[in-house]
């Protein structure tokens, strides 16, 4: 597996004293690393019923768009009707942010020696996976590319698919999203829309660390740009995209307000930023 790789590497980096304080302070990471490869061990589907029509039909009823004819459809099956070139170009490039930026704004924030915002931040990324992990195993639930393609009968072991970020790899003549989607070992996990979270906490976090205004609004268009995506791409409904905003959001008020507020909490991130600084 994946993990065993990674945690290879990263007993390499411990045993050794120049990157012992590095590997330490990618802890977080690895745990988030490792938590998503472990959940092959059980897929959610095996754990609940999958949803495939509730889903759809409650996207319809919330956002649904009806078209010539009186047919009422979802906002992602209208977007991807209405598809252009520009449109195909900027999703790509706002998909390949989601989870690239959070980790090189990490990584600055270390680099910076800004501990505190930086465990704090690396922390919550890991919570909000951890939320959100939870909710795939509770709700596994199929992506509206399924319900377009497949129906609503939930056929197990179904091969991931780049559904309209595929117009994308078209356009640059590189299969970056057929390489990552096609060995997507769960396809059942879109509620809630992870995608959605990522650049939401590192957007949070560079307000709440105080970064210039260039860097909050270069997150904050990322965000929406994900966002907007998700939905444009037939990879996530709305539904998902909020419930991903909410599980962030609920994420990072619980560690903020409640685990780290107290005295054992801000005396393990002042043990925490020791180890590693």
């Amino acid at each position: 597996m994946f993990s065993f790789y990674i945690i290879a590497l990263y007993a390499a980096m411990v045993a050794i004293k120049p990157t012992r304080k590095l590997a330490l302070a990618l802890t977080p990471w690895l745990l988030f690393a490792c938590s998503y490869d472990w959940m092959r061990l059980l897929p959610n589907y095996e754990v609940n019923p999958i949803d495939v029509g509730g889903l759809y039909n409650a996207e319809k009823s919330l956002f649904g768009v009806t078209i010539a004819g009186g047919q009422t459809i979802i906002p992602g099956q209208w977007l991807d009707m209405h598809h252009n070139t520009l449109a195909d170009i900027l999703a790509g490039i706002f998909y390949l942010c989601w989870v690239p930026v959070p980790i090189a704004f990490g990584l600055w924030l270390y680099m910076k020696k800004d501990f505190n915002t930086y465990l704090h931040f690396s922390i919550a990324f890991l919570f909000v996976n951890l939320i959100g992990f939870c909710g795939y195993y509770i709700h596994p639930a199929a992506p509206p590319w399924y319900a377009v393609g497949y129906g609503f009968e939930a056929i197990k072991g179904t091969p991931g698919n780049v559904a309209g970020l595929g117009r994308f790899d078209e356009l640059i003549g590189v299969g970056i999203f057929h390489s990552l989607y096609g060995k997507n070992a769960n396809v059942f996990a879109a509620v809630p829309s992870l995608h959605a979270a990522y650049m939401l906490i590192a957007t949070v976090y560079a307000v709440i660390s105080r970064q210039k205004k260039i860097v909050v609004i270069a997150f904050a268009t990322i965000c929406a740009g994900i966002w907007w995506t998700a939905v444009y791409s037939l990879h996530h409904y709305i539904i998902d995209v909020l419930l991903g905003i909410a599980t962030a959001i609920v994420g990072i008020v619980i560690l903020e307000k409640c685990l780290l507020n107290g005295k054992r909490g801000k005396k393990f991130i002042d043990k925490y930023t020791q180890l590693i600084s």
